[in-house]
């Protein structure tokens, strides 16, 4: 666990870069969640969700680092299923519970009240990426939650990426943040410690 005078934590949704963050993250952060949308990677009762095959080793990588170095990588609970993401509506599950011609399209009330429990008690919050399809009203309920969990949040927050601040103006949260950050898939390489060439330009300019 962080010092008492910094306990950091982090909501990665399901935007690109999310299993380089979380690796290199786990070396500084107490605590860690993961969203629905990355859940499928995690465990294999996915049912139709997506899953990116490839990132399956880099998600059991991502757990052992967690387990070595005792930091709490905190994943879903249960999620809000349908067919199609356009059906006009879900219900919640078991995460391990996906029927096989669903998939996961929000995270579920007890997901949504177990990350809101941990970032109640964090000193930081970054938050990347929807929990689901939150454009779907069906679907919206668990981004929407986490977005006014993050927002009451007694900790500094910092939320990144253009969907994530959509779902953050459709909560009608956006000024209760601390630093909302429009850069989007450079946010996170700027997390994740990689170089960005615009930023290496002015860091290198001449006074």
């Amino acid at each position: 666990m962080a010092a008492d005078f910094f306990q950091p934590f982090q909501i990665a949704g399901h935007d690109q870069g999310f299993f380089g963050l979380v690796i290199r993250a786990l070396e500084e952060a107490a605590e860690r969640i993961a969203d629905e949308g990355r859940a499928p990677e995690f465990q294999t009762a996915v049912g139709r969700s997506l899953v990116e095959s490839d990132r399956v080793e880099t998600a059991r990588a991502a757990l052992e680092a967690a387990r070595r170095r005792g930091v709490r990588l905190v994943l879903p609970l249960d999620t809000v299923v349908a067919e199609r993401a356009d059906s006009a509506a879900g219900r919640a599950v078991g995460i391990r519970e996906i029927p096989a011609e669903a998939m996961g399209l929000d995270i579920g009330p007890r997901t949504a009240e177990s990350f809101a429990v941990v970032v109640r008690t964090a000193k930081t919050v970054v938050w990347n990426g929807p929990m689901g399809v939150f454009e779907r009203p069906p679907f919206a309920a668990g981004t929407l939650a986490v977005a006014r969990t993050v927002a009451e949040a007694p900790g500094f927050s910092v939320v990144g990426g253009g969907d994530t601040i959509a779902a953050l103006a459709t909560a009608g949260v956006t000024e209760r943040i601390g630093y909302v950050s429009t850069a989007g898939g450079a946010f996170l390489e700027f997390l994740e410690g990689r170089r960005l060439p615009g930023v290496e330009a002015l860091t290198e300019a001449p006074a």
